[in-house]
């Protein structure tokens, strides 16, 4: 058996010629069946997912942390992240998928921040009777994707798929918080250096003199966004790499700590017994015995 975490790019399923596409969760599954993989196996993409539910329940697993999904459900999955479907197809509705560039080469920087607030919310539920309002937006995305013509193709498809996004935004205001864009924006670039440099950075203090801001305000996004301290935040972070390098079962723990920035494997055994309370090799053995690898 291999117990490998699969990396998954755009064009392992995907059948379109912009680095888009727009699917119903029903022909996910089938489209997956044809080329034997097993939705329910730890996978990681390396695109961004959207996926909408209309009908149904399930449990979807992202970052080793299970989701209740059910009608209403909006579940934004980043690239990088390792997550699975319910072994069962019980649920009716779509998965978008999409690469980075779609987004960053066809919009604003004001629609940026709007996408990135719906991709900070880690699951957003809306109204069973609001999430019929938007099935005809999706189903103009999925008539625009299957449209032959290629001109400015990725363009009106980026328009739409943010109309589709202010609907769900505009709809989830009641129950989410969306964050003033200026400090959503530091704490998208506080995010991105972290990813950047989570394995040579573990100080907070060092993040702000990268990102030229202090400390405190800093301190203050993290806390206001994530109710953590940057401090937290970065060692979530690590954490989280952590458990996904772990998962992929194919480094000893002293390879991980040194590739996570850690002099001494002891001080990376330390850290991860004090967040979880068991060892990397605890850890990786809870995931073989629940079938998680």
């Amino acid at each position: 058996m291999n117990d490998d975490i699969e990396n998954i790019p755009f064009l392992r399923f995907a059948k379109q010629d912009i680095p888009f596409e727009l699917i119903s969760i029903r022909e996910l599954y089938q489209r997956v069946s044809e080329q034997n993989f097993d939705l329910s196996k730890p996978h990681r993409i390396d695109f961004h997912a959207l996926i909408i539910v209309f009908g149904g329940k399930s449990k979807h697993t992202i970052d080793f942390k299970e989701e209740a999904i059910s009608t209403g459900t909006i579940l934004p999955i980043k690239r990088g992240q390792i997550h699975s479907f319910n072994k069962q197809e019980t649920v009716k509705g779509y998965v978008i998928g999409f690469e980075d560039a779609f987004i960053t080469q066809n919009i604003n920087d004001k629609n940026l921040f709007h996408f990135l607030q719906i991709f900070y919310t880690p699951n957003i539920q809306i109204g069973k009777k609001s999430i019929n309002s938007i099935e005809s937006i999706l189903l103009l995305i999925e008539r625009l994707v299957e449209d032959g013509d290629t001109n400015l193709k990725a363009e009106i498809i980026c328009s739409s798929f943010m109309t589709l996004l202010f609907q769900i935004k505009r709809l989830a205001c009641k129950q989410h918080i969306f964050f003033e864009t200026e400090r959503l924006k530091n704490f998208y670039l506080f995010k991105e250096s972290i990813i950047k440099n989570y394995n040579k950075l573990h100080s907070a203090k060092d993040y702000a003199k990268k990102l030229n801001v202090s400390y405190n305000y800093l301190n203050n996004i993290c806390k206001e966004i994530t109710n953590k301290t940057a401090k937290e935040f970065i060692d979530g972070w690590l954490l989280l790499e952590i458990k996904r390098n772990i998962s992929e079962n194919k480094y000893t723990s002293q390879e991980i700590a040194f590739k996570m920035g850690f002099k001494e494997p002891s001080n990376f055994n330390r850290f991860f017994k004090k967040h979880t309370k068991i060892t990397p090799l605890q850890f990786l053995e809870n995931l073989k015995k629940n079938n998680s690898i």
